[in-house]
């Protein structure tokens, strides 16, 4: 791999460490009317998630204290736009699931990590998402002994997490009962890490598509999991598309024309197995759901509202180059693989609502609005289907 490829694979790897306001000078788009919280039949008394950097509320930088690489995410211009500060979030500001937790009227998820965990303060929710985090354990992409990922923050350990957190939240089989029936399990977008770890190395689409049938499973596997401890109300989400994503973009730079989708300039085969991966994923979540008919479990679309922002950018107030970035360094899609997002030598657009990406890799706060308004959907109508 040249020293470019090789700079971006590990950038690409790195970023995940890290864990609708619209242009004043553009026609606003008309908002589709918000569910209200009556519509949603029910109330939820807290929120239970897992995930990667797509979730991760501040896990990311406890995980990731001893590393001996300052966490971007920790610095500004991270958490700008919402919360002022940066707080662990891979994101100018709130993430899915801040707004999926505000439409429900909960409380923001606090990340597991960094709050007690005893005392029973984490009863209305806990977020054991982590940036980097991948759907099978760490070592399953050991390679000649060496570690790929620096610490193992895989879909396992953060059920462990919540197994040894349950103790403190409820005493009794019956309590356990009432608390997670009452609860929505959010087991969030997991997978890319998983296939950015294979191309890094190789840069093989089809040797990372070997890998979904692994990954899939070990999320459905973790939803039984989820269930034998109570939850009856579970979303699951797909996968975005990798196509798409300003690092594969950089990883694949120079590949031959016709690997580009032109109406998007997306990469074709990444988001082919993006569309894999979420088609076997929704085919297990059907089997999951015939063995438990009392139990709801929803699949939501990571998909396709990220190819109908990327599609019609003006819809929904974004500037055409919507592949592009907010916060990078110089480069093509305002990404660098040697100076990121925060950095010395980056820099910041000055409307990060018209924006799609945020960093390179994550969504800006306005793209994971739209997205919160159509996973409610899915929270609403468990049986939803995605298209994709």
């Amino acid at each position: 791999m040249g020293d470019l490829l090789q700079r971006a694979a590990v950038a690409l790897l790195l970023l995940q460490l890290q864990p609708l306001l619209l242009l004043s000078s553009s026609p606003k788009p008309v908002a589709a009317a918000r569910p209200s919280l009556g519509a949603v039949g029910r109330r939820y008394d807290s929120i239970f998630s897992f995930g990667d950097s797509y979730t991760d509320t501040g896990n990311n930088p406890v995980a990731f204290a001893w590393y001996d690489v300052a966490d971007p995410v920790m610095r500004p211009p991270y958490g700008s736009t919402f919360f002022g500060r940066p707080t662990g979030r891979n994101c100018d500001g709130r993430l899915v699931i801040d707004f999926i937790a505000e439409l429900l009227d909960l409380p923001l998820v606090p990340p597991f990590l960094a709050h007690g965990h005893g005392d029973g303060s984490l009863r209305r929710g806990a977020n054991f998402a982590v940036g980097s985090a991948t759907a099978v354990d760490a070592s399953f992409f050991h390679h000649d002994g060496e570690a790929l990922f620096p610490i193992n923050v895989s879909l396992s350990v953060q059920l462990q997490w919540f197994e040894s957190l349950k103790p403190s939240l409820c005493a009794t089989p019956k309590e356990c009962q009432e608390l997670f029936g009452s609860s929505l399990f959010l087991v969030g977008e997991l997978g890319i890490n998983d296939y950015s770890s294979s191309l890094a190395r190789s840069k093989s689409v089809q040797l990372a598509r070997s890998l979904v049938q692994d990954v899939v499973g070990t999320i459905s596997m973790a939803i039984e999991r989820l269930i034998d401890h109570g939850a009856t109300r579970l979303v699951v989400s797909g996968m975005v598309p990798a196509g798409c994503v300003p690092p594969f973009l950089v990883l694949f730079d120079g590949a031959d024309p016709a690997s580009y989708d032109p109406r998007t300039g997306c990469l074709k085969e990444m988001n082919e197995l993006s569309i894999h991966h979420n088609t076997l994923l929704q085919e297990s979540l059907g089997k999951i759901r015939a063995r438990h008919p009392d139990v709801e479990v929803a699949y939501a679309d990571f998909f396709s509202p990220v190819m109908a922002m990327v599609e019609s950018p003006g819809k929904y107030g974004f500037l055409e180059d919507v592949l592009a970035g907010c916060c990078g360094g110089p480069g093509r899609y305002h990404f660098n693989a040697d100076i990121f997002c925060g950095d010395p030598g980056a820099d910041t657009c000055e409307d990060p609502s018209a924006r799609l990406f945020w960093d390179g890799t994550h969504l800006t706060e306005a793209a994971n609005r739209y997205i919160a308004d159509e996973w409610l959907s899915s929270i609403i109508s468990p049986a939803r289907a995605s298209s994709y």
